[in-house]
């Protein structure tokens, strides 16, 4: 169950988070860089083809990724399998170590648009508030509403000389807008910000929230919360559940 298609011209096809029935989940961010290359692949398959692939691990997966690394713009990538006895997380950056990384599942990373945990200022806040929300005793629809909380977060966090050293070549404007955990711009697709954990994982985008929520039972509870017609006070929510397989 993917949660977006990349509808880039040339690059159609592909997205940015889904999970399938099977356990396997995968979440990408872009890297922030001055000059991405035109001609490269687009990056929104190397989660369909993750979800879809019946052959690899997480870890193998990502291994493959790593050989074509060249291929891509910038990008991190973090791919999971949820299975009745282990958990498996994985993770791996095309501009930073060439091999991917195994994570603790039961750990809490923040990712932005800079290699795993790179502390940017914005990173530090968002994750704080997800780990104040997920630290919690809560039931699940108040879980779902205060993480869609967390991903709507639009303060500030400027100024950030490491995200800002990674942006040269963007306008201060720009970085500034940036700076939040949830980015309100009509020149920017998405914002920077994937949390994952043992128990879910969030992806904001400008005009898509998706929380996944995965229990100890292997029950999933897929929300996803829309824009309509590009307006900020106009919003649609669907919720899907589903069972893991064995």
């Amino acid at each position: 169950m993917p949660t977006g298609l990349d509808l880039e011209e040339g690059k159609e096809g592909g997205s940015w988070l889904g999970i399938n029935k099977r356990g396997k989940l995968a979440a990408l961010t872009n890297y922030l860089e001055g000059r991405p290359n035109p001609d490269a692949q687009g990056r929104g398959f190397l989660v369909s083809n993750f979800l879809t692939d019946h052959s690899q691990d997480s870890y193998s997966y990502l291994k493959r990724v790593s050989s074509e690394r060249h291929l891509y713009n910038g990008f991190n990538l973090l791919t999971a399998e949820f299975k009745a006895k282990e958990d498996t997380m994985c993770y791996y950056g095309n501009r930073g170590n060439t091999e991917p990384i195994h994570l603790n599942p039961a750990g809490i990373y923040g990712l932005s648009n800079s290699l795993l945990e790179t502390p940017w200022r914005k990173l530090l806040h968002g994750k704080r508030l997800f780990t104040s929300v997920v630290n919690q005793p809560l039931p699940c629809e108040v879980l779902v509403q205060d993480l869609l909380n967390v991903l709507n977060n639009e303060e500030l966090n400027t100024p950030d000389p490491a995200q800002e050293s990674q942006g040269e070549g963007y306008s201060s404007p720009m970085l500034r807008v940036l700076s939040s955990v949830c980015v309100r711009s009509p020149h920017y697709g998405t914002s920077p910000t994937n949390w994952l954990s043992h128990l879910s994982c969030c992806a904001c985008h400008q005009r898509t929230n998706t929380i996944i929520l995965i229990d100890s039972s292997g029950n999933v509870t897929f929300t996803e919360r829309t824009m309509l017609n590009c307006d900020i006070s106009q919003w649609s929510t669907s919720s899907f559940q589903f069972k893991l397989k064995d």
